[in-house]
C-alpha cells in the first residue's frame, strides 16, 4: 500500500535547541519497539510453522500462508510508511541522523528482496504444501530473519531516540495508522492477537494505551476467541 504524505494540520514541528541543552520529548515513539515485537515473534516462529505442515497437507498450508502474508503485508506496509513519512523529516530536522537514515534505506532495500522471495513463494507451496515448495519459502523466511535481526535493533537504538526530539506526535500516529490501514480483510483480530502475544506482558498494557474501552471488550468477547482458533489451526491441531 503506498503512503501519502502528511497533510498540513497546522501543528507545529519542533524548534531547533541551542546547543548544550537537552532536547524535550516532542512525542512517544514507543509504538515502534512494540510492532517490532509482532515481527520479531511472528517470522522468528515462521520456520517451524512452515515445517509443521505436512507434505501434502493444502489445507493446513493455506492457513499458514494466510498468516506469513498478514505478516509479510504488515512489514511492507510499515517500512513503506518510514519511506515516504518518516526519512526524509528526520534527514532535515536532524541532520546529525543522516547516516542513520541512509543505513535503513539500505536495509529496508534488503529486506525488500527477501519480502518479495517469499511474497513469490506462497502461492506454489501454499497449492502443493510440497517439501519441495516450501523449501523457497523457508529461504526466503531465512533471509528475513537474518536481515531483522540486524535492522529493528538498529533502528530502536539510532533512529527512535531521534524520532522522540524532532517528530511530532501527529507524525508518528499517521505512520501507525498507515500500518493499521494495510491488515488484510478479516484478519484484524488476528494480527492484533499477534501483537498482543508478542508484548512482554501479554499486551495488557498495550490495550490501555491503545485500544478504547469499547474495542478491548469487543476483543475479549469476540476476537480473542478468533484468535486462538486460528493459532490452533497454525500449530495443526485441528480438533473440532
Amino acid at each position: 500500500m503506498p503512503a501519502t504524505a502528511l497533510p498540513s494540520s497546522g501543528e507545529s514541528r519542533p524548534e531547533p535547541r541551542p546547543s548544550g541543552i537537552a532536547a524535550a520529548k516532542t512525542c512517544d515513539a514507543s509504538g515502534m519497539a512494540e510492532i517490532h515485537r509482532m515481527f520479531r515473534a511472528g517470522f522468528g516462529e515462521a520456520p517451524t510453522l512452515v515445517a509443521g505442515v505436512a507434505d501434502g497437507d493444502v489445507v493446513h498450508a493455506e492457513v499458514v500462508s494466510d498468516h506469513l502474508r498478514m505478516l509479510s503485508v504488515g512489514l511492507h506496509a510499515h517500512h513503506e510508511g518510514e519511506d515516504a513519512m518518516l526519512w526524509d523529516a528526520l534527514g532535515e530536522r536532524a541532520p546529525s541522523c543522516s547516516v542513520h537514515v541512509q543505513r535503513m534505506k539500505a536495509q529496508h532495500a534488503q529486506l525488500l528482496v527477501h519480502l518479495t522471495a517469499l511474497d513469490a513463494a506462497l502461492p506454489a507451496w501454499r497449492a502443493s504444501a510440497t517439501t519441495t515448495d516450501a523449501a523457497a519459502v523457508l529461504a526466503a523466511l531465512d533471509g528475513i530473519n537474518a536481515a531483522l535481526a540486524e535492522h529493528l535493533p538498529d533502528e530502536e537504538s539510532n533512529i527512535v531516540p531521534v524520532m522522540e526530539t524532532v517528530i511530532t506526535q501527529q507524525e508518528v500516529d499517521a505512520l501507525a495508522t498507515h500500518g493499521r490501514k494495510a491488515t488484510p480483510k478479516g484478519q484484524m483480530f488476528l494480527q492484533l492477537g499477534a501483537i498482543l502475544a508478542a508484548q512482554p506482558d501479554g499486551g495488557t498494557a498495550w490495550q490501555k494505551a491503545h485500544l478504547p474501552g469499547p474495542v478491548r471488550v469487543i476483543w475479549r468477547v469476540v476476537g480473542r476467541s478468533k484468535y486462538e482458533a486460528n493459532r490452533a489451526e497454525l500449530v495443526g491441531d485441528r480438533r473440532p
